[in-house]
């Protein structure tokens, strides 16, 4: 394992997200396009994998962490401005928000 410093995990924007929208991609079943409600009126596109095991409603309405400072990526000719978090096993298992955190709350 990788070790950073405090000062190195700081750049890291990581914050509560709101899905608004999920929506597949023609051609696509593995990965879907979600709009993000990152708080302040901002809004950010992604793209999350795992279609193959949840459907649109199960993202649509509900919180997330995300990362909001990668750089973009083109991906299916969508250009994805972050991610929400995951756990890597074989069904993506989504670090959701439970409590009522405020959307666009940073995680410290």
């Amino acid at each position: 394992m990788d070790v950073i410093t405090y000062e190195e995990f700081r750049k890291i924007d990581l914050r509560v997200v709101r899905v608004n929208k999920a929506e597949p991609i023609p051609g696509k079943t593995r990965i879907l396009k979600l709009e993000l409600d990152i708080g302040g009126g901002e809004t950010r596109t992604i793209i999350a994998g795992g279609a193959q095991f949840y459907k649109t409603q199960d993202f649509e309405g509900k919180k997330f962490i995300g990362i909001l400072n990668l750089a973009p990526k083109t991906v299916a000719g969508v250009t994805s401005q972050g991610m929400i978090l995951a756990t890597e096993t074989e069904k993506p298992l989504w670090l959701t928000v439970d409590q009522d955190a405020p959307t666009g709350s940073r995680i410290l």
